[in-house]
């Protein structure tokens, strides 16, 4: 969730955020990093035995919209999410200095697509507690400080 806080300038500034998960209103796992570290305290003081996969992401998945939504409102401004076209990913990557830009584009194909996904799905996923206005919350109020 922690990587919603590079909206937060664009959002100020312009009342746009650039969006790469796409389309908008798809909701996505995320995660707290705090609640990442929770769960691993957790499980590494756990007992167990052979392969464990465990698949973590936050109390409701998240989209792109439901991030304009909720800074709108901490910021008090209007704030419009945008598709960044998919045919400028790689201009845009080596731009920022990306070298290979494929392992990111195709990470993010996997996520708009649908084909990355927890292998036992959401109903079976463990969920964190920190919910994605806390976290903004927390951005935003540090960013005034």
């Amino acid at each position: 969730m922690e990587n919603a806080g590079s909206d937060l300038a664009p959002a100020r500034e312009s009342g746009v955020i650039p969006s790469l998960l796409q389309p908008l209103d798809k909701p996505v796992p995320m995660v707290a990093t705090a609640d990442v570290g929770r769960v691993a305290a957790a499980l590494i003081q756990e007992t167990w035995k052979g392969h464990r996969v465990v698949e973590l992401e936050g109390p409701h998945r998240v989209t792109p919209n439901e991030i304009g939504t909720i800074f709108a409102d901490l910021i008090g401004r209007s704030v419009r999410v945008e598709e960044v076209p998919r045919d400028t990913w790689e201009s845009l990557f080596k731009s920022q200095g990306m070298k290979n830009p494929t392992p990111r584009i195709r990470m993010l194909d996997g996520f708009n697509e649908g084909w990355i996904e927890f292998e036992s799905g959401e109903a079976r996923s463990r969920k964190g507690e920190i919910g994605l206005r806390t976290l903004l919350t927390a951005l935003v109020e540090r960013g005034r400080a």
